[in-house]
């Protein structure tokens, strides 16, 4: 099969995600599933990544329920700082890093916030999202979603950091992915760390009510599981 064959049935594998009427993680598997069939290699891979991360603990240090959310002041996908306390200042908050606009899992998580933004924004809630890229990629990714809440640009992963969520790929993975992705575009470094893909439920005190963190970036907070804590979060 052409690489251009393979691309394309991959695309229509994450299309068919996209439509899927199932739980968040049901239509991630489609994804990841897709993956396997098409590059063995990566996959196994992907379980190798996972399995290093899990061993080491990653996420287990990040905040969790009923800590106090660090904050932030990050510029969005316009350019305008964005803090923490006047995300706050507008309601409870859904807080969520995602890996990249590159990412079919992100996009697919982004997509199913997305299509419960009118349960969220009945409960008061505020969606943002965080990710590691140049604006004009985040702008690009917003735009692809069709999301209405702001992305805002954590360069160097600073704030992941801060909250023990960044993670090195590993030498295995940056090969692989450097055969079809300019990370260090994206990022504008060649650091190669993402974030773990982990959400959290804020409340309007500050104080995390729920949280999804899971070196498995395959792995999602289901929306269900996501509006509700929000309705706890108010």
């Amino acid at each position: 099969m052409a690489a251009d064959d393979q691309a394309m049935t991959f695309e229509q594998s994450v299309q068919a995600a996209i439509e899927l009427d199932a739980p968040l993680n049901e239509r991630l598997a489609v994804i990841a599933a897709a993956v396997r069939h098409l590059n063995s290699e990566f996959a196994d891979a992907v379980d190798r990544l996972v399995d290093r991360l899990e061993r080491q603990g990653a996420g287990a240090m990040a905040p969790t329920a009923g800590d106090a959310m660090p904050g932030f002041l990050l510029p969005d996908d316009e350019g305008k700082l964005v803090s923490l306390t006047d995300v706050l200042a507008k309601g409870p908050a859904v807080i969520t890093f995602q890996r990249g606009h590159w990412c079919p899992y992100c996009r697919l998580n982004a997509i199913g916030i997305v299509e419960v933004q009118r349960q969220i924004s009945e409960l008061g809630g505020q969606v943002v999202v965080i990710m590691p890229e140049r604006r004009k990629f985040a702008k690009a990714m917003k735009a692809a979603v069709g999301a209405q809440f702001p992305f805002l640009i954590d360069m160097d992963n600073g704030y992941a950091l801060s909250l023990n969520l960044a993670i090195w790929v590993g030498a295995e993975m940056e090969r692989l992915m450097g055969l079809g992705l300019d990370l260090p575009n994206y990022q504008g470094n060649s650091s190669w760390f993402l974030p773990i893909p982990a959400t959290f439920i804020v409340g309007t005190d500050g104080i995390i009510k729920d949280r999804f963190v899971d070196p498995d970036y395959r792995l999602r907070m289901d929306t269900d599981d996501l509006i509700s804590a929000l309705r706890r979060a108010r």
